[in-house]
């Protein structure tokens, strides 16, 4: 194992409660496993998936122990484990790993991690990991994207929205976005065909009929939703979108931690209610290539220093975030 030395700035959540009772501290950098890769983080990005070790469930389930938050990051390799031949010190990475909001991280393996693409910047990079592949995921393995299909996005305007207009496109299909008025020129701008601005129309009563749903949004009911697709259509609800279609007790059991999957009784429409993303290799290199293609670019509303991420995740929590949150980690 490969000895650090030194210390390291770190977002470290302590106990539960709400963002304001994370702190900024100097501790221990991570010593690296034979199989590890240490990485000099310049950016990560904010999701809500930062916010669940602040609840109850997520500090019970750690052992109440603390622990740096954070879980995008793109920065530059800083050593390797002496069994990784994949990276040496110096490569520009991106990936997704527990604990990057720090100045630096240690990933085990290699599998969360591909190189970054010379044409994105780090803030950029670390914009996609969790958002993206949840978006590529919810598209294409549990909506079954297929080229030529109208797809409706509920919520376009959001992190996972707005990769997930853009990954539509690039398999080909027809994207039809629904966001508010202050964002219908941002969702057009990345590739949506048609925006619809729920503040002046209801999509659920324009007579248009879907292939496929990807709601993130959740302020429609099920039934509602299911009305505009096609009788053989796909429902896949996201995050909390996912969490509102479950039904009462299940969805109060369930919360954001387990994920469910079900299929409509007596209809030929599908319906994804709940999954959660799985962050693996293969997938990342999918994101690259788009990235490297120029056909997925990060949109980035704000930026916060290390220091700003209680104000960044209590940004993120009031729901109105456009895109993607980016956290800057360069000293």
């Amino acid at each position: 194992m490969i000895a650090t030395g030194s210390r390291m700035k770190a977002i470290v959540c302590d106990r539960p409660g709400s963002p304001d009772a994370l702190n900024l501290k100097e501790i221990d950098k991570p010593i690296v496993p034979d199989d590890g890769v240490l990485i000099r983080v310049h950016a990560s990005s904010a999701n809500p998936v930062d916010l669940f070790p602040l609840s109850r469930i997520g500090y019970v389930s750690r052992g109440m122990k603390p622990l740096v938050l954070g879980t995008d990051f793109a920065g530059t390799v800083a050593s390797v484990g002496k069994s990784v031949t994949q990276f040496q010190p110096g490569d520009e990475v991106f990936g997704a790993a527990r604990g990057a909001f720090a100045e630096y991280l240690c990933v085990a393996g290699t599998s969360r991690l591909v190189r970054k693409p010379a044409n994105v910047s780090f803030e950029q990079a670390a914009a996609v990991p969790v958002a993206a592949i949840t978006a590529l995921q919810a598209l294409r393995d549990h909506g079954r994207i297929q080229p030529g299909q109208k797809v409706l996005i509920n919520g376009a305007s959001g992190g996972v929205g707005t990769f997930g207009v853009q990954i539509a496109r690039s398999f080909e299909a027809e994207v039809t976005a629904v966001c508010s008025t202050r964002n219908v020129d941002m969702v057009r701008s990345i590739g949506a065909g048609t925006v619809i601005d729920y503040t002046r129309d209801d999509f659920t009563r324009s007579g248009q009929r879907y292939d496929l749903m990807l709601d993130v949004a959740g302020n429609h009911s099920l039934s509602e939703c299911r009305r505009v697709l096609n009788p053989h259509g796909t429902f896949v609800g996201v995050g909390a979108a996912g969490v509102q279609h479950l039904k009462g007790g299940v969805r109060r059991a369930l919360g954001h931690v387990l994920s469910t999957r079900f299929t409509s009784i007596g209809a030929s429409q599908r319906v994804v209610a709940l999954f959660i993303a799985k962050l693996n290799h293969e997938d990342l290199a999918v994101l690259q290539g788009l990235l490297e293609a120029g056909r997925l670019t990060p949109v980035i509303e704000r930026r916060y220093e290390l220091s700003g991420v209680p104000e960044a995740l209590n940004y993120l929590k009031e729901g109105h975030a456009r895109a993607k949150i980016a956290i800057s980690i360069d000293t």
